[in-house]
């Protein structure tokens, strides 16, 4: 299987202030979206800006990366909201986002939820749901996980009219489950330049990937995201995006 569409994503302007994290400036002309921090887990009004410009320069797609209520913890803590602060805190995020991109004449394209908050929305219905119904105010596609069984998902996101992206990841291991292996886990992060090369191959070209646990399983993205925090991943970028686009034709 060669999916001739897949793009390549990054998790990008999650500096704070004077403290810098990522390589966005290296990272952004390699990738076509930008999945920007909104405040919640990371950035700030400046950083956003600074980094919707950037996206602009390199002709990427913007997308808001809204978090729970986490700065402390990077947003990799889950926070138990009710299902409308749990909306209400998407549409706050998503709406500043966007109001930063219309002051730069650029476009939102789509929604990824950020950390825990990712992560929980896989897991439970109702927060997924929560998320959808914000994600439904502007119009654009959510981005979540690429799972074998995706039915539940694509139902809920069609009582809203949401499209959804389907992302798998280039330097995260996978459990049997489809679910990724958490960050507490020893090898979760992907840090050797084969195992990385080869896990986007493997996605790209045959729209399967080895878990952790060593199982194969069937993954189709429509997108693949490297982390800008993974110094590894980053410094590999632009194989990663050849890798993609290789295997792709």
């Amino acid at each position: 299987m060669n999916k001739t569409n897949i793009n390549l994503n990054c998790d990008m302007g999650e500096s704070f202030g004077n403290w810098s994290m990522g390589c966005d400036a290296h990272i952004m002309p390699f990738i076509d979206q930008a999945s920007i921090a909104c405040g919640y887990h990371a950035s700030d009004p400046m950083i956003m800006n600074s980094t919707v410009k950037l996206a602009l320069l390199h002709n990427v797609q913007i997308g808001a990366h809204p978090s729970y209520p986490d700065l402390q913890g990077f947003g990799r803590r889950s926070i138990p909201l009710t299902r409308s602060e749990i909306t209400n805190m998407v549409i706050y995020q998503v709406g500043a986002l966007k109001a930063i991109c219309e002051s730069e004449n650029a476009e939102l394209s789509y929604v990824k939820p950020h950390g825990a908050l990712y992560n929980d929305m896989q897991r439970d219905p109702i927060i997924f749901e929560a998320v959808i119904d914000a994600v439904a105010c502007f119009n654009v596609p959510l981005m979540t996980l690429a799972i074998e069984d995706k039915q539940e998902l694509l139902d809920i996101a069609d009582e809203y009219d949401v499209p959804l992206l389907f992302e798998a990841f280039a330097d995260r291991r996978y459990l049997a489950t489809g679910q990724l292996a958490p960050r507490s886990m020893p090898g979760a992060l992907l840090t050797d330049e084969a195992e990385i090369i080869g896990q986007v191959q493997q996605i790209a070209q045959y729209g399967k990937v080895r878990t952790i646990d060593g199982y194969t399983i069937a993954i189709e993205a429509d997108t693949i995201c490297v982390h800008g925090d993974n110094l590894e991943a980053a410094k590999l970028i632009e194989q990663i995006r050849a890798a993609i686009h290789l295997e792709a034709t």
